[in-house]
Protein backbone atom coordinates (compact mmCIF):
# COMPACT_ATOMS: atom_id res chain seq x y z
CA UNK A 1 0.00 0.00 0.00
CA UNK A 2 1.41 3.05 -1.21
CA UNK A 3 1.91 6.54 1.02
CA UNK A 4 -0.85 7.90 -0.64
CA UNK A 5 -3.81 5.12 0.07
CA UNK A 6 -2.26 4.62 3.50
CA UNK A 7 -3.19 8.29 4.14
CA UNK A 8 -6.64 8.08 2.57
CA UNK A 9 -7.36 4.96 4.81
CA UNK A 10 -6.48 6.87 7.69
CA UNK A 11 -8.69 9.99 7.01
CA UNK A 12 -11.71 7.79 6.16
CA UNK A 13 -11.17 5.16 9.35
CA UNK A 14 -10.83 8.75 11.43
CA UNK A 15 -13.94 9.93 9.91
CA UNK A 16 -16.28 6.39 10.52
CA UNK A 17 -15.26 6.17 14.19
CA UNK A 18 -16.09 9.62 14.72
CA UNK A 19 -19.73 9.16 12.89
CA UNK A 20 -20.24 5.88 14.98
CA UNK A 21 -19.79 8.11 18.39
CA UNK A 22 -21.67 10.78 17.37
CA UNK A 23 -24.51 7.85 16.44
CA UNK A 24 -24.33 6.50 20.09
CA UNK A 25 -23.77 9.64 22.48
CA UNK A 26 -26.58 10.68 24.48
CA UNK A 27 -28.79 13.53 23.53
CA UNK A 28 -29.02 16.12 25.85
CA UNK A 29 -31.37 18.82 25.61
CA UNK A 30 -31.07 22.50 25.39
CA UNK A 31 -32.84 25.03 27.16
CA UNK A 32 -35.38 27.25 25.55
CA UNK A 33 -34.24 30.24 24.85
CA UNK A 34 -35.60 33.98 24.34
CA UNK A 35 -34.69 37.34 22.41
CA UNK A 36 -32.43 39.86 24.54
CA UNK A 37 -33.93 42.46 25.15
CA UNK A 38 -32.03 45.71 25.73
CA UNK A 39 -33.49 47.50 28.64
CA UNK A 40 -32.95 51.15 29.48
CA UNK A 41 -32.07 53.10 32.59
CA UNK A 42 -34.57 54.09 35.20
CA UNK A 43 -35.08 57.95 34.38
CA UNK A 44 -38.51 59.72 35.38
CA UNK A 45 -40.42 63.12 34.81
CA UNK A 46 -43.20 64.67 36.18
CA UNK A 47 -47.00 64.95 35.07
CA UNK A 48 -48.34 67.36 36.67
CA UNK A 49 -51.15 68.75 33.90
CA UNK A 50 -53.69 71.47 34.25
CA UNK A 51 -57.13 70.62 35.77
CA UNK A 52 -55.96 66.85 37.05
CA UNK A 53 -56.88 66.08 40.33
CA UNK A 54 -53.12 64.07 40.56
CA UNK A 55 -49.79 64.31 39.97
CA UNK A 56 -46.83 61.89 39.60
CA UNK A 57 -44.10 60.70 38.46
CA UNK A 58 -43.64 58.17 35.18
CA UNK A 59 -40.53 57.06 32.71
CA UNK A 60 -39.11 59.01 30.03
CA UNK A 61 -39.51 56.55 28.09
CA UNK A 62 -42.96 56.54 28.32
CA UNK A 63 -45.56 58.22 27.09
CA UNK A 64 -48.76 59.76 28.51
CA UNK A 65 -52.05 59.40 26.36
CA UNK A 66 -55.18 60.49 26.79
CA UNK A 67 -57.89 57.38 27.06
CA UNK A 68 -60.69 58.11 24.33
CA UNK A 69 -61.88 54.33 24.39
CA UNK A 70 -61.10 51.65 27.36
CA UNK A 71 -62.20 48.03 27.29
CA UNK A 72 -65.09 49.76 24.42
CA UNK A 73 -66.28 51.72 27.11
CA UNK A 74 -66.58 55.45 26.89
CA UNK A 75 -64.23 56.93 30.02
CA UNK A 76 -66.31 58.40 33.31
CA UNK A 77 -64.21 61.80 33.00
CA UNK A 78 -61.38 62.66 30.98
CA UNK A 79 -58.67 61.75 33.77
CA UNK A 80 -58.34 58.38 32.64
CA UNK A 81 -55.02 58.22 31.13
CA UNK A 82 -52.82 55.16 29.28
CA UNK A 83 -49.04 55.14 29.65
CA UNK A 84 -47.99 54.18 26.67
CA UNK A 85 -44.10 52.23 26.59
CA UNK A 86 -43.72 51.61 22.86
CA UNK A 87 -40.04 50.06 23.19
CA UNK A 88 -42.17 47.16 25.20
CA UNK A 89 -45.48 46.96 23.66
CA UNK A 90 -47.02 47.67 26.60
CA UNK A 91 -49.55 49.95 28.60
CA UNK A 92 -50.98 51.01 32.17
CA UNK A 93 -54.17 52.10 31.95
CA UNK A 94 -55.18 54.54 34.98
CA UNK A 95 -58.73 54.74 35.31
CA UNK A 96 -60.16 57.60 37.59
CA UNK A 97 -63.00 57.84 39.38
CA UNK A 98 -64.72 60.48 41.71
CA UNK A 99 -66.07 59.05 44.98
CA UNK A 100 -69.63 59.89 45.39
CA UNK A 101 -69.57 60.69 41.59
CA UNK A 102 -72.26 59.15 38.70
CA UNK A 103 -70.76 56.62 36.62
CA UNK A 104 -72.26 54.15 33.85
CA UNK A 105 -72.06 50.71 34.69
CA UNK A 106 -72.76 47.26 31.94
CA UNK A 107 -75.67 45.17 34.10
CA UNK A 108 -75.50 41.72 32.45
CA UNK A 109 -79.49 40.56 31.10
CA UNK A 110 -81.07 37.55 31.13
CA UNK A 111 -80.59 37.51 27.70
CA UNK A 112 -76.52 37.30 27.51
CA UNK A 113 -76.68 41.09 26.60
CA UNK A 114 -75.11 44.01 28.74
CA UNK A 115 -77.35 47.27 29.33
CA UNK A 116 -75.74 50.71 30.43
CA UNK A 117 -77.14 51.83 34.47
CA UNK A 118 -76.34 54.67 36.14
CA UNK A 119 -74.93 54.67 39.62
CA UNK A 120 -73.62 56.16 42.24
CA UNK A 121 -69.31 55.37 42.64
CA UNK A 122 -69.54 53.95 46.71
CA UNK A 123 -65.85 53.48 47.58
CA UNK A 124 -66.97 50.11 49.29
CA UNK A 125 -68.48 48.62 45.64
CA UNK A 126 -65.22 49.90 43.73
CA UNK A 127 -62.51 48.28 46.08
CA UNK A 128 -64.71 45.39 45.83
CA UNK A 129 -64.59 45.82 41.98
CA UNK A 130 -61.19 45.98 41.94
CA UNK A 131 -60.77 42.87 43.72
CA UNK A 132 -63.11 40.85 41.48
CA UNK A 133 -61.24 42.54 38.47
CA UNK A 134 -58.08 40.70 39.66
CA UNK A 135 -59.96 37.35 40.61
CA UNK A 136 -61.04 37.19 37.03
CA UNK A 137 -57.72 35.84 36.45
CA UNK A 138 -58.05 32.53 38.14
CA UNK A 139 -57.94 30.30 35.69
CA UNK A 140 -54.70 31.24 34.10
CA UNK A 141 -52.97 32.58 37.44
CA UNK A 142 -50.69 30.44 39.22
CA UNK A 143 -51.14 32.78 41.91
CA UNK A 144 -52.70 36.19 43.23
CA UNK A 145 -50.77 37.92 45.96
CA UNK A 146 -52.18 41.48 47.56
CA UNK A 147 -50.97 44.21 49.69
CA UNK A 148 -51.71 47.14 51.18
CA UNK A 149 -49.48 50.20 51.22
CA UNK A 150 -49.50 53.82 52.21
CA UNK A 151 -46.58 56.13 50.50
CA UNK A 152 -44.86 58.98 52.22
CA UNK A 153 -47.63 61.28 50.34
CA UNK A 154 -50.04 59.36 52.37
CA UNK A 155 -51.72 57.60 49.70
CA UNK A 156 -52.79 54.26 50.62
CA UNK A 157 -53.83 51.24 48.27
CA UNK A 158 -53.65 47.75 47.34
CA UNK A 159 -51.27 46.32 44.51
CA UNK A 160 -51.90 42.75 43.32
CA UNK A 161 -48.88 40.69 42.06
CA UNK A 162 -50.35 37.48 39.50
CA UNK A 163 -48.40 34.99 38.84
CA UNK A 164 -48.34 32.89 35.60
CA UNK A 165 -49.90 33.33 31.88
CA UNK A 166 -52.36 36.15 32.83
CA UNK A 167 -53.58 38.91 30.53
CA UNK A 168 -52.29 41.69 33.38
CA UNK A 169 -50.08 40.30 36.00
CA UNK A 170 -49.25 44.16 38.10
CA UNK A 171 -52.53 45.88 39.11
CA UNK A 172 -53.32 48.67 41.87
CA UNK A 173 -55.61 51.01 42.92
CA UNK A 174 -55.22 54.16 45.42
CA UNK A 175 -57.77 55.98 47.51
CA UNK A 176 -58.45 58.89 49.97
CA UNK A 177 -61.50 56.90 50.62
CA UNK A 178 -63.73 60.22 50.77
CA UNK A 179 -63.22 61.86 46.96
CA UNK A 180 -60.42 60.13 44.60
CA UNK A 181 -60.66 56.65 43.46
CA UNK A 182 -57.76 55.75 40.91
CA UNK A 183 -57.15 52.22 39.36
CA UNK A 184 -54.05 50.94 37.43
CA UNK A 185 -53.29 48.07 35.49
CA UNK A 186 -50.17 46.92 33.08
CA UNK A 187 -51.34 45.08 29.79
CA UNK A 188 -48.87 43.68 27.42
CA UNK A 189 -49.85 43.98 23.51
CA UNK A 190 -48.75 40.22 22.76
CA UNK A 191 -50.05 36.89 23.86
CA UNK A 192 -49.26 36.42 27.57
CA UNK A 193 -46.03 34.35 28.24
CA UNK A 194 -44.71 34.52 31.76
CA UNK A 195 -41.05 33.21 31.23
CA UNK A 196 -40.44 35.35 28.16
CA UNK A 197 -42.24 38.35 29.79
CA UNK A 198 -40.45 38.00 32.99
CA UNK A 199 -37.59 40.58 32.21
CA UNK A 200 -39.89 43.00 30.74
CA UNK A 201 -42.49 42.48 33.69
CA UNK A 202 -39.57 43.08 36.79
CA UNK A 203 -38.37 46.23 34.78
CA UNK A 204 -41.46 47.66 34.89
CA UNK A 205 -42.32 46.78 38.01
CA UNK A 206 -40.00 49.52 39.01
CA UNK A 207 -41.48 52.18 37.34
CA UNK A 208 -44.67 51.46 38.72
CA UNK A 209 -43.50 51.75 41.84
CA UNK A 210 -42.30 54.95 41.52
CA UNK A 211 -45.27 55.91 40.32
CA UNK A 212 -47.36 54.82 43.39
CA UNK A 213 -44.56 56.43 45.78
CA UNK A 214 -44.75 59.67 44.33
CA UNK A 215 -48.31 59.69 43.32
CA UNK A 216 -50.60 63.17 45.27
CA UNK A 217 -53.76 64.16 45.14
CA UNK A 218 -54.06 67.65 44.41
CA UNK A 219 -57.76 68.39 44.62
CA UNK A 220 -57.44 67.49 48.81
Amino acid sequence: MNKINITAFATFFFFSIFYLISCNSTYTSKKKGYFNIVLPQHQYKVFDSVGFPYRFEYPVYANIIKDSTYFDSNPENPYWINIDFPKFNARIFLSYKIIGGKAIYKVKQITGGYKDSTAVNQFDKMVNDAFTLTNKNEAVATSIKDSAFKTANKVSGVFFKVGGNAATSKQFFMSDTTKNFIRGALYFDTTPNADSLRPVQDFLQKDIAHLINTFQWKNK
